[in-house]
């Protein structure tokens, strides 16, 4: 009796929740969570509602849905690792042999019941938080991207009793009828077609950052390297006459080098399909109007002192300029 009343709170739960799974079917959960771990749609289920969780909170572990029975002892190390970093105060859950804890019906549907009770207080405290502060400048720098799209859309200044609503819904209406003059195809359909919640915007947001911040500290690298190489061109006696002349041809290209990323969540939205192409960097049809004249240049009968981690003599000879510089460059 504890368990069918369990089944149907978790029913309506999940319905409330925007579930659209199968589990929702007469007697499928039940089914389910009879089998446990070994049942692939309960871990289906289960990996669902993770997902949801870690659009919400900062979740570390995941939980990864199974396609056999086999991968049950797997599931339930995650399940383990998962309830762990969210201090789960079920001991059944936390406690015993591991690859056994979700073979029992009981325990499943107490799994079901603690992760939905857990995604249910996280929407709810995301729907109540207080909108948080724009940056200090952004509202200025909102605005000047705003007046550059009217600007290309050839709009009027809009009048200063109008909603964003009525703002945004203007500037569509354009788009519109922009597009509607062009060829077929002009435009491609976007890469991202799936709708966005707050929630998610802010979760791109954080990926974006973080692949900013990388690819800062690889630039930043790079630069580095170029600035070494350039610098190792004025070691020899009769190159340091025109340290001068080359510091006024680099300086002006290097100034404008910036580690810092430009690409932000505007540039997701407004990526098309055809950006997930993959396109040979390095083919014969590809180099023959990628490679320059550098390329074909080859060192004489030299020896060159390598400074690497482990420093060795190289010999020069018929190696092109670009090989050189694999081992020249600095780790």
């Amino acid at each position: 009796m504890e368990c069918d009343l369990m089944e149907t709170d978790i029913v309506e739960s999940l319905e409330d929740l925007g579930y659209k799974g199968p589990l929702l079917e007469d007697g499928a959960l039940s089914q389910a969570v009879s089998a446990g771990a070994s049942s692939p749609e309960f871990t289906k289920l289960c990996a669902w509602l993770v997902s949801e969780l870690r659009v919400l909170c900062k979740l570390e572990e995941n939980v990864q849905a199974t396609n056999s029975p086999s991968e049950a002892e797997e599931f339930q190390l995650e399940v383990s690792g998962l309830l762990g970093e969210m201090n789960c105060p079920y001991l059944s859950l936390t406690s015993g042999d591991v690859t056994k804890r979700l073979l029992i019906q009981k325990n499943c549907l107490l799994l079901l019941t603690y992760l939905i009770s857990e995604l249910e207080a996280a929407r709810m405290l995301c729907v109540n938080a207080p909108p948080k502060k724009a940056q200090e400048g952004g509202g200025s720098e909102v605005f000047q991207e705003l007046k550059g799209i009217c600007i290309a859309l050839g709009m009027s200044k809009p009048p200063a009793n109008i909603t964003m609503f009525q703002f945004f819904s203007g500037i569509e209406k354009k788009l519109k009828e922009t597009l509607a003059k062009v060829p077929p195809n002009h435009v491609r359909k976007p890469l991202l077609r799936k709708p966005m919640g707050p929630a998610h915007w802010e979760k791109i947001e954080a990926i974006n950052q973080a692949i900013a911040n990388e690819y800062e500290v690889r630039r930043n690298l790079l630069i580095k390297r170029l600035d070494v190489t350039v610098q190792s061109f004025g070691w020899s006696d009769r190159a340091k006459s025109q340290i001068e002349k080359l510091a006024k041809v680099y300086q002006p290209k290097r100034s404008v080098l910036s580690p810092k990323s430009t690409i932000s969540v505007a540039h997701l939205l407004a990526a098309r399909q055809d950006l997930s192409k993959i396109l040979r960097t390095s083919s014969g049809s590809i180099r023959e109007k990628t490679a320059c004249a550098i390329n074909k240049v080859l060192m004489g009968r030299v020896q060159i002192f390598a400074k690497c981690r482990r420093p060795f003599i190289i010999a020069a000879e018929n190696k092109s300029l670009a090989e050189l510089m694999f081992y020249i460059l600095p780790y």
